[in-house]
């Protein structure tokens, strides 16, 4: 029988979704069951991008430019000026998702063999985007006790070699929800330029800032990295339209977006009804994005709040995004999530969480953890809450 690649055996499984069969068999059931496993947001998409899927008057379903349409383009660069971020429509290539984007980039700066450093635990994917392209990621453990803070800049000197290409962020974070300061950009500013590397913001949650006090400083703000710094971004969660599966490189560095077009020309195009109505989504009224920071703000306090309340559970409140990594009083979180849906009911009800382990490159490291998406209406976070609590409990005296 012919044999499968190592690289595809070496594919890790994606920990937000292995554990869907065992869910959808809760439900066949006849359970309810609370997914806080996927950054699925429940807001409504702008009714602006609807309209504009709804009311075109395309006849022929064309192909768009490999870069995507010289008229999105101008019009994202139009946001990104609003933004304090100096570019044009020639510094951005729109691809098909932040995951498109990011396969591209890795593409575009590694080849086989050479390393990312990326600070853990990480947005899962990252590891399956650096597999594919035949690159090691090198972890550098960020912890729940000090909220996930950007670990010590000495610490990063150590990891760095000559395979070392790029530093990569997600800012604010999945699946910590950390924002990074301002301060915190300026050190990693500074080690890409003495080093010579690359940093990668994966910029995707960029709206979602919930104290009045925080903001949200850009890789490709006024930092002096124009040959260094690479945006990637996305519509899915800032209009909230994950399916419309549109994203972007942003970068000033020329000959990154010239090599990124070739992988961008090579798969033709990014979809075509989906750049329509994510050109629409950029005439959404700040309206909209002052009410969704609002519901988001009120249920992130709302889960804090009663994930304090469960003896033994650690969580860091997060600034940003809209997920939470809790640490639990358990050695297994991966067979905990398994068993909540396999054996566990109050009520006819249960919930589906992301096992944290996933999240981490090293071995070993999250195994007491689980991510939560607080994408759910707030009653219906008090209520997962209150069956964690009490699965926690039957958990621990099986």
């Amino acid at each position: 029988m012919p044999k499968i690649s190592t690289k595809g055996l070496s594919m890790p499984e994606s920990p937000i979704r292995k554990l869907v069969p065992f869910a959808e068999n809760a439900k066949k059931r006849g359970m309810n069951v609370f997914h806080l496993n996927i950054g699925q947001p429940d807001i409504k998409t702008p009714q602006v991008a609807l309209d504009a899927i709804k009311n075109n008057d395309v006849e022929v379903l064309a192909y768009s430019r490999s870069e995507g349409s010289d008229q999105y383009r101008t019009k994202l660069a139009n946001y990104y000026q609003q933004h304090d971020i100096d570019v044009t429509k020639d510094d951005i290539i729109v691809t098909t998702g932040g995951s498109e984007a990011l396969l591209f980039t890795i593409g575009t700066i590694t080849d086989y063999g050479d390393e990312i450093i990326i600070p853990e635990p990480f947005y899962a994917n990252y590891n399956g985007f650096s597999t594919a392209n035949g690159v090691k990621v090198v972890p550098i453990n960020s912890t729940i006790e000090n909220g996930f803070a950007l670990p010590d800049i000495s610490e990063f000197e150590k990891l760095i070699t000559d395979k070392t290409k790029a530093i990569l962020i997600c800012n604010p974070g999945n699946p910590t929800g950390y924002l990074y300061s301002k301060e915190e950009i300026q050190k990693l500013a500074a080690i890409v330029k003495k080093h010579d590397l690359f940093l990668i913001a994966d910029e995707v949650y960029r709206e979602f800032i919930y104290d009045e006090n925080e903001r949200h400083y850009s890789a490709l703000n006024d930092f002096g990295l124009d040959d260094y710094a690479i945006v990637i971004d996305s519509v899915s969660k800032r209009y909230s339209m994950c399916g419309a599966r549109v994203g972007c490189i942003v970068s000033k560095n020329k000959n990154v977006i010239s090599t990124a077009l070739k992988f961008a020309q090579a798969r033709l195009s990014p979809p075509t009804y989906a750049q329509i109505a994510s050109e629409a989504a950029l005439e959404t009224p700040q309206s909209y994005f002052d009410e969704v920071i609002v519901e988001y703000k009120a249920r992130r306090d709302t889960l804090i709040t009663e994930l304090q309340k469960i003896d033994g559970v650690i969580v860091s409140k997060p600034k940003g995004a809209f997920y939470c990594v809790v640490q639990l009083p358990i050695a297994d979180a991966d067979h905990f999530a398994q068993w909540i849906l396999e054996d566990f009911n109050d009520n006819n009800e249960t919930i589906m969480v992301a096992p944290a382990s996933g999240f981490y490159s090293t071995q070993g490291f999250g195994k007491n953890q689980i991510r939560i998406a607080y994408v759910l209406n707030k009653k219906d976070l008090i209520r997962s809450v209150e069956i964690l609590k009490i699965a926690l409990e039957k958990y621990q005296n099986r």
